[in-house]
Parts: C-alpha cells; structure tokens; sequence
C-alpha cells in the first residue's frame, strides 16, 4: 500500500485516503457532500479551445497507407495514388480530392499507435483510453465532458451516438444520465418522441400520474442511484418530448442542396444530423462509419468507402466554417488500427496496430499541418508516437478537462479521462 501511495501525487493521495475511510471505515476526511461538490467545481486542465466535439469513427481499421500516410512509389503502396492538397507538402490518397482542398484546416496525425489489434479491443481502447476488462466499464469522451462540464441544452440529450454505439463509448460507471442517445436512421428524426395517436394530452397526463403513484412506494423503500436515474430518465424523456428542440433532429429542414453536398447516404446525413445538434448545444456527437475491415478488396472498399467520407467531411468542415462553428467544434476522424503494408491473397489488408492516422479540426486546432512519421512501410512509428490515450488527452486538453483528476468507481478504483495519457500540445495553434 505505502508503495502504491508514493506513485500518486499529493492531490491523488488525499483522494485516495479520503475515499478509503469512508467507504472502508465508515467516516470520511472530506464528507462525501463537500467532496461532491469540489469535483463539480474542479477546475479545468486548461482554458478550452473546443466547446463541441464531432466524432467520426470509421469502424474496422481504415487503412492508412490508402488513406491519409501514403508511400508513392513504394512496392507495398499496391494501386493508390498520392494527390496534392491545398497546403504545399501534405499529400494523401487520390480518394480524397475535396478533403484535400480543406486541409489547412486540418492536423494529420501519422504517428498513431496501439497495443489492441482485435475489433471490440481496439474500439474501446479508442473510446475509453483503457483495455477491455470483463470486471469494470470505463467512461468514453463525451460522458466525461459532460460530467465534468455540463449540459448545455437542458432539454437535449448532450451526448449522441448516430449509427453505432461503439464499445468503450458509453458513460461506464458513471451515472446513466452521462449515457449516450443511440439513433439508427438520421433520417428518421427521433423515433418515439410524440404522443401516440388517439392519446390526448389529458390522458397522457393521467397515465403519468398513475404512474407515479404506482412507483412512490418502491422508490421509497430503494432510495438508490440508479432507481434515481430510471426517474430521471423518464423526466428527461417526457421534457424533451414537450420541447421546440426536437426540431433539431428534422434534417427535412434543411435546403435539398446542402443535404445532396453531404452525401446521400446515412453517414453524410449523419453528419448533417451531427451539425444541426451542435448548433442546438448537444456537447458531443459521434457518427460510425463502418466497412473498414478490409481484409479482401481492400483497394476497392476503400475507395467506396474514402468516397463517402471524402464529401461528408469536406461539407462538414466548411459548413462549420461558413457558420463560424469550426473555431469552437473539434471535428475528430479516428479508427481502431492501421492495415498491413503486406496485401494478402485476397488483395486485403490485414490488422496492424503499430502504426495508423487520424485527423483532428477546429477547436483550436492548428490546421495544416502533419504531426508524426511512419517508416517508408508505414508499419512502425519511427517519429512522434501518439498512443491511444495521448490521442485522447490531446482531444480533452482542447476541451479543457482536468485530466489530472483521479475519479473513483462504486468499487474504488482510480480512473482518470484519458488514463496516464499527454496530449500533443504542439497540435494547437
């Protein structure tokens, strides 16, 4: 124990202490209240640069020697070609004309690395900074943010997963009001958000009430957290249902023309979806692409696949832009793992974690510029090595999450928002 207290500093050593004698010996060096309300209103790492984040994970390993860390001319680099972007010196694939013209407004990172190389590892090691264990949940980004920032829009959920809800991406151990919203068809707007046909509002209104008079007597008796939150959760519900907000979910509202630019398909539309809630003050929206498990015609997939995210990317960032949105929304394009340099017989690629990319924007993001280098293969990081967690700290840094502070689980294990990760400073301008 004495060498495991002599690893924290003095802040997590007082934490830790207090949090053994209370749940240990039943008394507290901070009562619980007062400690309650000192992480409420701990201070942040630093002044944020990024208010929103706009997440767009590409699910199965994007392949980033046929994406954005080319090597022209080399044996392995099969039949992609390099293109010039818009800022003298950065080249990526030839699938990604428009995003080309938008890279100055955008950090490449070619130096990421991880040590998960399966699919489910590799999302929740992206997503959580920590490796999937059978006994613990850990908290992803946007449960984080909120739980130490805050709601914005009281009557929006704050954070929202479109197409997937990825493993590692959820709120864990925290509370279930962190939990993300998980919507399928961004075009459906919100399914089950209206008061059925037939029903009128006064009868809505008795069935709530009869409701509640059934549940007094069993949330009486089990005053805990999470019957707490199946309450809440119901009142979240029925706010939203009531509410004007609800509009930003209707992306019929927008002009035929900018949803065509975006891509017709539920990604581009996603990302459209994902704007819309920005700008109505929801705090973190992730959008999946999936298809990036390119083991068999890689060259192919990755050309469909580059497509959609080439015009929804490109629409996304310059609508920002044209809003005057990008200064204060972190745009994040990231994937589990790389592809190998060797194509297999089935002109795949296989899983390689060692080295990939992945793009960040706005936010206070420094655009045009590369950070990291991998060998003339792209399989090992030979400058700038960006583990997962760093990734995610850099991402946190921006918005200015106290990634010093240690939080404690119901079973009173340590956790932080991107573990023991640093974040790339030199990314922000």
């Amino acid at each position: 124990m004495k060498k495991f207290l002599n690893t924290l500093s003095d802040v997590d050593r007082r934490d830790f202490l207090a949090y053994s004698a209370k749940a240990f010996l039943g008394v507290g060096l901070m009562p619980l209240a007062a400690r309650s309300k000192a992480f409420a209103g701990s201070a942040p790492f630093r002044n944020p640069t990024a208010k929103n984040i706009i997440y767009l994970y590409m699910a199965g390993g994007m392949s980033h020697l046929d994406t954005f860390d080319t090597k022209p001319g080399s044996d392995i680099q099969g039949s992609t070609r390099t293109i010039k972007t818009n800022v003298s010196g950065i080249r990526i694939s030839e699938h990604f004309p428009q995003v080309a013209q938008q890279m100055d407004k955008l950090a490449l990172i070619r130096s990421l690395s991880s040590n998960q190389g399966a699919h489910e590892e590799g999302r929740y090691f992206m997503h959580s900074s920590y490796i999937k264990r059978g006994t613990i949940a850990h908290p992803g980004l946007g449960s984080w943010l909120v739980k130490y920032d805050g709601h914005r829009n009281p009557n929006l959920p704050s954070v929202v997963h479109i197409g997937s809800d990825n493993p590692g991406g959820g709120n864990g151990f925290l509370e279930p009001r962190y939990a993300p919203l998980v919507i399928g068809n961004p075009e459906s707007g919100l399914q089950n958000s209206r008061i059925r046909k037939g029903v009128t509002e006064e009868q809505f209104h008795d069935t709530l009430m009869l409701t509640n008079a059934f549940d007094t007597e069993f949330h009486s008796r089990y005053k805990q957290k999470r019957v707490a939150a199946y309450t809440d959760m119901y009142d979240d519900a029925i706010r939203l249902m009531k509410s004007e907000d609800l509009a930003a979910f209707e992306l019929e509202k927008e002009q035929k023309e900018l949803r065509d630019a975006y891509g017709k398909n539920a990604f581009g539309q996603g990302c459209l979806l994902a704007r819309r809630l920005v700008e109505n003050d929801v705090r973190f929206v992730e959008v999946t692409l999936g298809g990036w498990d390119t083991h068999t015609n890689n060259f192919e997939r990755v050309a469909e696949n580059a497509s959609v995210l080439d015009q929804a990317l490109a629409t996304l960032l310059a609508d920002l832009n044209r809003r005057g949105m990008l200064e204060e929304t972190m745009v994040v394009v990231a994937t589990e793992f790389g592809r190998t340099p060797q194509i297999n017989d089935n002109d795949g690629r296989d899983h390689s974690p060692t080295a990939f990319s992945c793009l960040l924007a706005g936010g206070g993001i420094r655009g045009g510029q590369v950070y990291g280098k991998t060998d003339d293969e792209g399989k090992h990081v030979v400058d700038g090595k960006v583990e997962v967690p760093d990734f995610n700290a850099t991402i946190a840094y921006g918005l200015g999450l106290p990634l010093e502070k240690t939080v404690y689980s119901d079973s009173g294990r340590p956790f932080r928002v991107a573990d023991k990760g640093r974040p790339v400073v030199e990314l922000y301008g």
